[in-house]
């Protein structure tokens, strides 16, 4: 016997989404949302309708008018064919791997991010610090999840690494092999939220995934002894649900990820450093050389750390750098 749909309630259906309808959507289409992307086809799961359709949009503006994993769209109430993709709560995309200048979408309307990293080689500070900001800037509430702690003698070593990436970062410390190591994850994934999962290849995000789920249906791969790098085993951005009602969005590991568009994000992941920023003398510092600086004192006092400030550095200007293409890839979009 087939499980009965789930509640527009128990996918994350919320005022937000219901208000943007208009009469005759009430009356003409079915509210779904997107558990999967493929080429040219979406799968999606509502009240009244689950099945796999075409991803074909009436009418698209622009690069970002594209189904992502947990969009709401509307379809037909009839024939179920795709009509709009509702206003999101927010986005989670970066600039596409090469020079082409797309823009690749990750994720929609997430509650939590678990940001998945392992308690060996991977461990890199640098690229937590990415997840950070994009986090932050999508406004969504990080979680930094450290797994294979079986692994590892040197726990509190890595913890206090964690610590040190913002103040109020919360951590989770997880064998995510063991049910029992897991479990109390699950109270951050309640009915009707959605927690996304982020980390690089290998760190155990589909183990995690299989755990809280109590299934091994996800295949999983052993990391590289030499490296402790891990090999891809989530090809496709897709969401699972828990037995408590929340929903797990698994994403592919991101070896390569540029920030665009993140200035705020920024800002919040590197709040000492803003803040110093704005007690210089000069508005325009470039916080080198220049009389007054409030960053170099700072440096100077040893308050701040030099390899925190250049990580800052080469971020903002990634941003910089890759923010100034925006206008032209959406110019590029509006005249197809």
């Amino acid at each position: 016997m087939d499980a009965p749909l789930p509640s527009l309630a128990d996918l994350g259906w919320r005022p937000f989404f219901s208000n943007q309808l208009s009469d005759d959507e009430r009356r003409d289409t079915l509210p779904v949302r997107i558990m999967a992307v493929y080429r040219g086809l979406v799968t999606v799961v509502g009240a009244e309708f689950e099945g796999l359709i075409s991803s074909r949009l009436p009418a698209s503006r622009g690069p970002e008018d594209r189904p992502a994993v947990g969009d709401w769209m509307l379809v037909g109430r009839e024939k179920h064919e795709a009509q709009r993709l509702l206003d999101r709560e927010n986005l989670f995309k970066r600039p596409a791997p090469g020079n082409d200048r797309r823009v690749q979408l990750i994720a929609a309307n997430v509650d939590t991010l678990f940001i998945v990293t392992s308690c060996n080689q991977d461990f890199s500070v640098p690229r937590l610090e990415r997840y950070l900001v994009l986090a932050r800037e999508v406004g969504v509430t990080p979680v930094l999840v450290l797994t294979k702690i079986d692994l590892t003698d040197r726990l509190d070593h890595f913890r206090k690494a964690a610590l040190g990436l913002q103040a109020d970062l919360e951590i989770e410390t997880v064998n995510a092999r063991d049910p029992e190591s897991v479990a109390h994850l699950s109270l951050r994934c309640g009915p009707g939220q959605t927690v996304a999962l982020m980390g690089s290849s290998g760190v155990g995000k589909s183990t995690l995934v299989n755990s809280l789920r109590g299934s091994d249906s996800i295949a999983t791969q052993a990391v590289r002894e030499h490296d402790g790098k891990g090999r891809h085993t989530t090809t496709v951005r897709e969401m699972h649900r828990l037995t408590g009602g929340g929903w797990l969005l698994d994403t592919p590991g991101m070896r390569e990820f540029k920030l665009a568009e993140a200035a705020t994000g920024l800002a919040e992941v590197f709040d000492d450093i803003t803040l110093l920023a704005s007690e210089c003398r000069f508005s325009n510092c470039g916080h080198h050389k220049e009389p007054g600086c409030a960053i170099q004192a700072a440096l100077a006092a040893g308050t701040l750390e030099p390899e925190r400030l250049e990580r800052w550095r080469k971020l903002s200007a990634e941003d910089i750098n890759n923010t100034a293409g925006v206008p032209e890839r959406r110019g590029r979009s509006d005249r197809r």
